[in-house]
């Protein structure tokens, strides 16, 4: 498996990436997409993909792999944890779910954060999704606010 920063005008973002993250996000068009990253983009939010090798393909191959996990993510300043990565989305494809891509999309993350010099890294999970959960609970990760939410307009 390989996971892949994409910059802002890569095509692999909307050809690769966008698909598994509408198995989380399924409001998202290629347009909307485009414009949350555009704004987001001066606001730290970065993607990355996991790729696996496409069926058949050797195993260290990259290129013609599959994407199969899709991680949006921030680097943010609080007074709480003075410096953390927020994951804003973390998502396997549902074919390729239970083979690690999950566990190697935040590994990748830890890395990140760690040599940014986070203390922390920390992220939102719907109420409903009870398989994440207990996957968080297997990454070792721990249940430490509530999220409160008002809609408006």
């Amino acid at each position: 498996m390989e996971i892949i920063d994409l910059e802002p005008g890569d095509p692999r973002l909307t050809d690769d990436l966008l698909p598994v993250l509408r198995e989380l996000r399924p409001h998202l068009t290629q347009d909307l997409f485009r414009q949350i990253y555009a704004e987001g983009y001066g606001q730290g939010l970065r993607f990355s993909a996991a790729y696996s090798p496409a069926y058949g393909e050797d195993e260290g191959k990259s290129e013609g792999g599959v994407c199969v996990g899709a991680a949006g993510w921030r680097i943010v300043a609080t007074t709480v944890a003075v410096r953390k990565l927020y994951v804003d989305d973390l998502v396997t494809a549902e074919a390729a779910r239970s083979r690690g891509v999950g566990h190697a999309l935040l590994a990748h993350l830890e890395a990140i954060a760690r040599a940014a010099g986070c203390t922390s890294l920390n992220l939102d999970s719907g109420t409903h999704r009870t398989d994440a959960h207990r996957f968080y609970f297997r990454e070792r990760m721990a249940v430490t606010a509530f999220n409160f939410d008002k809609k408006l307009g």
